[in-house]
């Protein structure tokens, strides 16, 4: 089967910093602020006018770093995982990547863990800033596309795990990939990438996002189970076979090897 036809689902998880340069001309226009400086005055009037709260730059100051995809058929089949753009890493490469291939998957639907709070709003301004376009996604005609909130075309995760915003999954992703024995967060969390893009290290951001869209299929199959799409008994022979395809391709993605090693299985048994 064509690869195009064959993918019905695409899930994708981004990583980003913020543009320094860009919060410096908005936000502090004419202090002659360095994008290092900016950040940091930001994140002090964050903190001061919020004392003990956690600060996150707002995304429409993000440039994305890190975007990897795991392509899955009708069947819930793995078939293929890649960090966009490798080894280059180059943002506007990837941002026009991920938009080329929404728009040649003709029937895939996107699959994320909170694409609507933070991926998708990157992905659009990225867009818009690098002047790329996706007929697909932006189609004002289709009532029910992308951007509508219950769309068929985009599965959220949290949202469809929450009631759609009606509570807070305290744990978020990690949570729910740990609850199924896979590995979650490991040594990397997105509050480090910021920190780990201004030291170079591109491969290891991009590797962390690969094991996001891991945790983020594996869940995926679980909601199917939910909603009845699926049995648990078949989730349980996708979660071995995509077990197995991932060590077979581990030698390929040095981020597949590390995630294989901390490989569990999923148990109902409580604690």
């Amino acid at each position: 089967m064509d690869p195009i036809d064959e993918t019905a689902y695409i899930v994708f998880d981004t990583e980003s910093v913020a543009d320094g340069a860009l919060m410096s001309r908005v936000l502090y226009p004419g202090d002659g602020l360095a994008p290092e400086e900016a950040i940091a005055r930001y994140t002090q009037e964050q903190l001061e006018s919020r004392p003990g709260s956690k600060v996150f730059i707002p995304v429409s100051f993000h440039v994305p770093v890190a975007i990897a995809i795991a392509r899955v058929n009708r069947d819930y089949h793995l078939i293929d995982v890649k960090a966009l753009d490798a080894p280059r890493f180059d943002s506007r490469s990837m941002v026009d990547l991920f938009w080329k291939g929404l728009q040649a998957y003709k029937g895939a639907v996107l699959v994320d863990f909170n694409g609507r709070g933070f991926d998708l709003p990157l992905m659009t301004m990225s867009a818009f800033r690098f002047g790329l376009s996706c007929p697909r996604y932006f189609n004002d005609e289709d009532r029910f596309g992308f951007r509508y909130r219950f769309t068929d075309k985009h599965l959220d995760l949290m949202e469809w795990m929450t009631e759609y915003g009606s509570y807070r999954l305290t744990g978020g992703l990690d949570l729910l990939a740990k609850m199924l024995g896979k590995p979650g967060k490991m040594e990397t969390k997105g509050n480090q990438v910021q920190e780990m893009h201004s030291q170079g290290k591109l491969q290891e951001i991009n590797d962390y996002c690969v094991h996001d869209v891991l945790d983020t299929y594996f869940v995926m199959l679980r909601t199917r189970v939910l909603s009845g799409k699926i049995s648990l008994e078949r989730e349980q022979e996708l979660v071995e076979k995509a077990r197995g395809w991932l060590e077979d391709k581990a030698t390929e993605l040095p981020a597949i090897s590390t995630y294989v090693a901390e490989f569990g299985k999923w148990s109902p048994d409580l604690f």
